[in-house]
């Protein structure tokens, strides 16, 4: 899908796509009444604010996505695989901010290889977060530190794989009384799985008519 796709090529795609942040929601069951379900499991009802990088690396011959999984004492999603990111805090001054800042905390990525792009849409967790996902692509070569005491590990995934509709799965859940259904996507010894899945299998969703969307954008059509 994507090993012979180039940069420029890319960049365009996903600019057709992108959008500003804090535009359309989905999340976790995204139908009817099902956004509002992730916020009422926290107390007092409110969502969390959240931003994650959903960072494309422009490897060769193919680009990847970088991701790393949660260390297991943590209290929010341990030994889950995510996207480095993170809650807002108050000296965040964007999403974009706020992705960046926890990604250097978690990952010591240095932002000077990091070229954001855009967003997807916010993404609303049965677990009362509402994240950001801020798409950027990174240029090799650079160096990575993990925080050992958020991340166990970091690892990279072939793009193409993660969005290719064959390798994604819909599997049901029951969450304190609730049920419905969560995303997931098996590679190898890895299951990335829960909201993570659910922002790539958005992009690919989005991704699959962007030829067609990057000519419009191209020619300057809404």
């Amino acid at each position: 899908m994507f090993a012979d796709v180039g940069t420029d090529e890319l960049r365009r795609r996903l600019a057709a796509i992108l959008q500003p942040a804090g535009g359309e929601l989905i999340g976790d069951d995204v139908a009817g009444s099902a956004h509002l379900a992730g916020a009422a499991v926290r107390a007092g009802g409110a969502a969390i604010a959240a931003s994650v990088l959903v960072p494309i690396v422009l490897r060769q011959p193919a680009p990847t996505l970088l991701l790393t999984r949660r260390s297991e004492h943590l209290r929010d999603h341990p030994g889950q695989i995510s996207f480095p990111g993170g809650r807002v805090e108050p000296c965040d001054t964007s999403p974009a901010h706020t992705a960046l800042r926890e990604a250097t905390e978690e990952i010591g990525l240095d932002a000077a290889h990091v070229e954001v792009l855009g967003f997807l849409p916010d993404y609303l967790t049965v677990t009362g977060f509402r994240i950001t996902p801020v798409v950027a692509l990174l240029t090799p070569p650079f160096k990575l530190a993990a925080d050992a005491f958020e991340v166990a590990e970091i690892f990279e995934v072939p793009l193409g794989f993660v969005l290719d509709p064959n390798n994604h799965q819909r599997h049901a859940y029951t969450l304190r009384g609730r049920s419905g259904h969560y995303r997931a996507i098996p590679w190898g010894d890895y299951n990335i799985w829960g909201a993570t899945a659910g922002m790539i299998c958005d992009l690919s969703t989005r991704l699959a008519d962007a030829p067609v969307k990057a000519a419009a954008h191209a020619a300057g059509k809404p």
